[in-house]
């Protein structure tokens, strides 16, 4: 892990993993991920000073790094287990896909803004990340290459959930998407793909995303 992780860091991500465990989140693997991964490392140094609160803080692109409790809920709602084909659309600064990798999964990642795809693809690498692929594309249209998965993460708010997204998913694979009015509060939801032909939606609690916009940005 990267020099720049100090003691005074693991701490406060020791005290982080507590105040998720008071708000419900109870995964063993997610908890265990957020106090390893050093949060700061991904935020404009304007912010590091609050790196460890949790609130979600903006990046490059007019996106945020999303509030740690949003990554905890939205990873346990998806429980990735080790092995498993992970779809994230979204990578925005590549937090929530180093808590994807930390489970044991094998995640594949989309980001919309090429800047922060390249900015991404290093910070991968500079902290030992060589297992996830990164993609700069249109995460509406996923990444049918390398699927099916047998889980997406949609980190960003949809308008509706994408057919795309779904035809990618495994017979029994499970989508996290919040879904709704992009300028207003979503829905975290989850879609089991029973059959080509069936799914099963419900709907959690409401949170507030960027909007999830299609096409590649410019």
């Amino acid at each position: 892990m990267n020099v720049n992780d100090t003691f005074r860091h693991q701490g406060l991500r020791r005290q982080l993993v507590d105040l998720l465990k008071e708000k419900g989140i109870t995964n063993r693997l997610v908890l265990e991920a957020i106090g390893k991964i050093p949060r700061h490392l991904f935020m404009d140094n304007a912010f590091l000073e609050y790196a460890y609160q949790d609130k979600a803080f903006p990046i490059d692109c007019e996106q945020t790094i999303s509030q740690p409790f949003t990554v905890a809920y939205q990873t346990q709602l998806l429980d990735p287990v080790k092995g498993e084909k992970v779809l994230e659309i979204g990578t925005g600064s590549g937090y929530q896909s180093c808590v994807l990798a930390e489970t044991g999964a094998k995640v594949f990642t989309i980001e919309r803004h090429r800047p922060l795809h390249d900015a991404t693809k290093k910070r991968f690498e500079s902290l030992g990340y060589f297992s996830i692929k990164s993609f700069y594309g249109d995460g509406f249209k996923g990444q049918a290459s390398y699927g099916p998965y047998d889980k997406i993460l949609v980190t960003c708010g949809a308008p509706e959930i994408p057919a795309a997204l779904v035809a990618q998913l495994k017979i029994g694979g499970l989508m996290v998407i919040p879904v709704g009015d992009i300028l207003a509060e979503q829905v975290m939801t989850t879609v089991l793909k029973k059959s080509e032909n069936e799914v099963e939606i419900f709907e959690f609690d409401k949170f507030r995303f960027v909007p999830m916009l299609q096409q590649k940005a410019r």
